[in-house]
């Protein structure tokens, strides 16, 4: 899984497709995640700097995606391999059944021989609805934990992690390896970034996480070096790498990827049996927030996200009430648990 944060101008995406067919020549099946559609867009439209307006945004997006992926086609050309482009939205992720959609389309470009350009759909994602990765560093984590990448790479201007902020402190060493993100790396993680890559040390690391919860290592190196990747494979000491996490489900990592669509609140009782891994019943809840259906993704306090097995509206005609109480207020055959165990992940 390959995400160059920075975005690439043609000879750079010539660089890289070079490398990324050294990939395939090793056996090596990789995604891609690009930027670059709205530099290509402001170039296009003869705008002299990066637009900061939404709408103008998603005008360059609409007219440099075509160009950008001109850009993958043909360099990609020179190797014999087939491109496919797939534009993504945050919603993509949000439900079930469209996330397995995303995934038996790109395993069947795998086998058809392709290698999968993903970048975030710019000319319809908005902030102000929601719908938006943001930058690729959380798109591509977010690709590499349901596709299950055993790798993800982070191409960026920032070549490694530092043990303190680098723009501060001269004497700053970058780190390695990373076993585990803990808050003393947040916050040696400043508030780094550049005028050329959209996400700074922060998202990376946020980034990071999502991909380890996966199983999935990553590292993060200077994609400006020619031959970056397979420097890498190489073991070559370059970049930071973070190592992966404990491995969790498919289904988990899904509810965990996923935004919650309201929350739930319980007392004291209920939150004692959450932490033994029991259902959540209609007595302990005390309160609902947001409106959501069966089968949605929603936050318990803010300890836990999880799959509600009843809509909103039906836990707040039945919060605070027995079990036995439920087929009479919601009809028979409905379970009596608002949320099953299994469907419960703690987000710590």
């Amino acid at each position: 899984m390959l995400s160059p944060s920075v975005a690439p101008e043609g000879s750079r995406i010539e660089q890289l497709a070079r490398d990324i067919a050294g990939l395939r020549r090793r056996g090596l099946t990789p995604l891609v995640v690009s930027s670059g559609a709205i530099g290509f867009g402001a170039q296009a439209l003869g705008l002299s700097t990066r637009p900061t307006k939404i709408e103008m945004r998603q005008a360059c997006a609409a007219v440099g995606q075509p160009i950008l992926m001109e850009h993958w086609r043909r360099c990609f050309d020179k190797h014999g391999i087939t491109t496919a482009q797939i534009l993504l939205i945050r919603e993509t992720f949000d439900g079930r059944r469209s996330f397995l959609n995303l995934r038996n389309a790109v395993e069947n470009l795998l086998a058809a021989g392709t290698i999968p350009i993903f970048n975030e759909n710019d000319s319809i994602s908005t902030t102000e609805i929601g719908d938006v990765f943001g930058d690729n560093d959380s798109l591509s984590a977010h690709i590499a934990s349901k596709l299950d990448a055993g790798l993800l790479v982070l191409l960026s201007d920032i070549d490694a992690l530092y043990d303190k902020d680098p723009k501060l402190h001269p004497d700053a060493q970058a780190v390695l390896q990373v076993d585990k993100i803990t808050d003393m790396i947040r916050r040696s993680a400043g508030k780094a970034g550049s005028n050329i890559s959209t996400g700074g040390m922060i998202t990376k690391l946020q980034a990071v996480e999502v991909a380890a919860r996966a199983g999935c290592r990553t590292v993060l190196a200077d994609g400006r070096i020619g031959g970056i990747l397979g420097k890498i494979l190489d073991g070559e000491e370059i970049g930071t790498l973070f190592r992966a996490g404990r491995r969790i489900s498919a289904r988990s990592r899904w509810i965990l990827g996923a935004r919650p669509k309201g929350r739930i609140l319980v007392d004291a009782g209920a939150l004692a049996a959450l932490e033994s891994r029991k259902s959540l019943l209609p007595r302990g809840v005390i309160g609902v927030e947001g409106v959501f259906e069966i089968g949605d993704i929603v936050l318990i306090e803010s300890h836990y996200q999880a799959v509600s097995s009843m809509g909103s509206d039906e836990i707040r005609r039945v919060m605070g009430r027995h079990s036995r109480e439920i087929a009479g207020l919601l009809g028979t055959g409905r379970r009596s648990e608002v949320i099953r165990a299994e469907d419960i992940i703690p987000l710590k």
